[in-house]
């Protein structure tokens, strides 16, 4: 993994562009998006994917492999923090003195000066993004943006605007959030992940609030989540708009009392009819509303236009149904996400059950929070199929393998470690019955799984 130097100084011009590892679904936009506005763009990935084909119509030239030949005549070359130091293109562009910018600097070339929204928080990034995104075009409103997924309604991942607002998922990860000038900053929670790059929950903490911060017209921040709290109480900012459904939220979410969801702010109310299911959607609505309202929009017609989002490729994604059994797909890889997609899945399962086909996200992740895992998939799954780690970025740490994830089970009857895919999709549809969901889990590859679950239940008919 490399970690960025964010203090590269990005070119005034750029005429040309190589990225390393342009399949990724983050890269992947800001690609198009140079792609749109004229400028040539060539690129590599290790394998060929929707993406990389995707691009190549569009114009860019697509190497399936890295290797220092495919880094042409270019001005900048961009990388992610997922490539490894010894990426011979990565290297080749420092043999030959051409800029080698984070993906966070060629977005922020990007934006050039537009009033910008940063959506940032651990989890609901790319849904929230959506959903504002969403919002103003009902709004006739036309931002550019660049999410991490695909967002459904539109079939693309970034898009470039009339207006002058410009949206993006900004990634905290590593710390690259704030480089941005942004207008209205959004945190959608404070859960503590990517340790590694930080080293303590106080600097997570500390990143967020600087965020904040700067800002230049608003914050908009939950009220619920005990981080954004802790963070909301340090900030310094002269307008901080909260969401959720505590009490005290300036845009406040709740059941009412003959079960329907009303969104109240700024003394007006609205009903919220949403597309996509689960209450942290419900939480993800009112963020976007919250930051349409910091926009200057009326909230009962912001309510309005954000329930008509219909979701994004890879968060509860229904990919066909088999003798009844309906199997979907989620990116969720942090147990937080993980609770909140089968949550979801169980406000609409009604009577079935649960199958969870969960893929662990990296060593590191997998060691530090497989009990964590465990308690979430037990809790919320009825049967849990527990694939190999998928390792990204990271070298495997001995010892770590989905199987930390099985025997944390407090039953192990409802967990099984099958790290065969072929055996992992069959032992999934043996399990489950007419009117169960499968659903896969997981921000790696264990979606390719999904037609490997389909075989093996159309096998079982």
């Amino acid at each position: 993994m490399i970690t960025p130097d964010l203090t590269v100084p990005i070119p005034e011009t750029i005429g040309s562009v190589h990225f390393v590892g342009i399949g990724g679904s983050g890269i992947s936009g800001i690609a198009r998006m140079f792609l749109g506005a004229g400028i040539p763009v060539s690129g590599s990935d290790r394998a060929e994917s929707p993406a990389t084909r995707e691009l190549a119509a569009l114009g860019a030239t697509v190497s399936i492999g890295h290797d220092a030949a495919n880094l042409g005549e270019v001005d900048a070359l961009v990388y992610t923090g997922a490539i490894w130091p010894e990426n011979p293109e990565y290297l080749a562009a420092a043999e030959r003195g051409i800029p080698r910018l984070h993906r966070s600097q060629a977005l922020k070339y990007l934006i050039s000066g537009r009033r910008l929204v940063s959506v940032a928080g651990a989890h609901g990034k790319t849904t929230t993004t959506g959903m504002i995104v969403t919002g103003l075009d009902v709004l006739d409103v036309d931002p550019s943006f660049v999410s991490g997924g695909v967002i459904q309604q539109y079939g693309v991942s970034s898009r470039a605007g009339t207006d002058s607002l410009f949206v993006v998922e900004a990634d905290e990860s590593d710390g690259s959030f704030l480089i941005y000038d942004t207008s209205v900053a959004l945190i959608t929670n404070v859960d503590a992940d990517h340790l590694d790059h930080y080293g303590s929950h106080e600097a997570f903490d500390d990143a967020f609030v600087a965020f904040a911060d700067a800002a230049r017209e608003a914050v908009v921040i939950s009220a619920d989540d005990p981080g954004a709290r802790r963070v909301h109480a340090r900030l310094r900012h002269e307008r901080v708009i909260t969401f959720g459904e505590a009490p005290d939220a300036d845009v406040r979410v709740q059941r009412a009392p003959d079960g329907s969801v009303v969104l109240t702010a700024g003394g007006e109310s609205a009903r919220l009819e949403m597309r996509v299911p689960g209450r942290h959607n419900l939480l993800n609505a009112a963020a976007a509303v919250a930051v349409l309202v910091a926009l200057g929009q009326d909230v009962v017609a912001a309510a309005s236009a954000v329930a008509t989002f219909g979701g994004t490729v890879r968060r509860f994604e229904l990919h066909g149904t088999r003798r009844g059994v309906s199997v979907y797909d989620d990116y969720a890889h942090h147990p937080t996400e993980v609770a909140a997609a089968l949550e979801a899945a169980r406000s609409v399962v009604g009577n079935g059950r649960l199958i969870a086909l969960h893929q662990p996200h990296t060593y590191s992740r997998t060691q530090l929070m497989a009990a964590e895992f465990a308690r979430v998939l037990e809790t919320y799954a009825d049967h849990s199929v527990v694939l190999d780690v998928y390792g990204a970025r990271e070298d495997p740490i001995p010892g770590v393998t989905g199987e930390l994830v099985e025997r944390a089970f407090a039953d192990p009857n409802n967990v099984s470690y099958v790290p065969d895919w072929q055996t992992a999709a069959e032992r999934a549809a043996h399990v489950a019955r007419d009117g169960d969901f499968i659903i896969t889990l997981g921000c790696g590859n264990v979606n390719l799984i999904v037609p490997q679950v389909m075989g093996a239940l159309e096998q079982g008919e």
